[in-house]
């Protein structure tokens, strides 16, 4: 494959390949290890619509039971490929996501040029957690983990992305009163309070309220053709996805299928071989 660096276009169709030797190997991970993963959002609307990814859409995602994310977390290193790594606030106390991601080392994107955290072609993996009972009970423990995830965000970003006045003070504040690490552990307290397992409800935080569901609509990870091969989704996806997306099989207007623009990607050199600025 030729050099395939870019800061603005660039062939989905490369990056697809990554992501589903990814996907792949994520799969034959959990199995083998008897780990319960689910796809999830628009990577199970792919699935399900498209039979593989949504043709623009440059990202995928699964989600597992906190439990299970934890033993993938502490485990990754001996149970995944060599070239494939997770990264989580568990393991680098600097990392930017409140969820953790599984990446290709041998290749580099860095996202945005105002976080500008360094990894490879990657897969999202996020926690699935239980919520407690009761409608505003759910908005207030949703709303908190959002708060979190902002202070976060204000706190690793560049303070400086829009220049040195007014709107460098916040991320200039919340610097001095937080640390990146001190607020992962605040959200992982908060996600692990309700467990998967005893809840009625439960609730991917990345896909927000409208993703509340009944933990019987996960079910047992069922099987999916994507892109030809086969990968474990969610049990009763018509009731998830209805909710999530209404006419989930309606494909959207031209000017809402949008890709990513990365600030930087290589899909054919290792991130730690990156020589731009960092």
């Amino acid at each position: 494959m030729a050099n395939n660096s870019t800061k603005a276009g660039y062939d989905i169709k490369e990056l697809h390949a990554k992501m589903l030797d990814i996907l792949s190997a994520i799969d034959e991970t959990c199995r083998k290890y008897n780990l319960r993963y689910y796809l999830i959002a628009g990577t199970m609307l792919g699935a399900v619509r498209h039979k593989g990814f949504i043709p623009w859409d440059d990202d995928a995602d699964i989600c597992m039971p906190h439990s299970d994310y934890d033993k993938l977390i502490a485990h990754s290193n001996e149970w995944l490929p060599e070239r494939y790594e997770l990264i989580c606030a568990e393991n680098d106390k600097d990392y930017p996501q409140p969820f953790a991601k599984i990446q290709d080392s041998h290749t580099t994107i860095i996202e945005h040029a105002h976080l500008r955290y360094l990894g490879g072609a990657y897969i999202d993996v996020f926690p699935l957690d239980g919520m407690p009972d009761g409608k505003w009970a759910q908005r207030w423990h949703y709303f908190k983990y959002k708060h979190f995830c902002k202070l976060l965000y204000f706190t690793y970003r560049d303070p400086y992305r829009h220049g040195r006045g007014p709107s460098s003070w916040l991320p200039l504040l919340c610097r001095k009163l937080y640390t990146v690490e001190g607020l992962q552990k605040k959200i992982r307290k908060l996600l692990t309070k309700y467990d998967f397992y005893k809840c009625k409800k439960v609730l991917c935080f990345d896909d927000g309220l409208k993703s509340i569901v009944d933990r019987d609509v996960y079910g047992t990870p069922s099987p999916y053709t994507f892109e030809g091969r086969e990968l474990l989704g969610v049990e009763d996806y018509d009731t998830l996805l209805k909710q999530m997306y209404g006419d989930y099989m309606k494909l959207p207007p031209v000017e809402h299928q949008r890709q990513h623009n990365f600030y930087y990607l290589d899909l054919d050199t290792p991130y730690r071989e990156y020589k731009g600025d960092k």
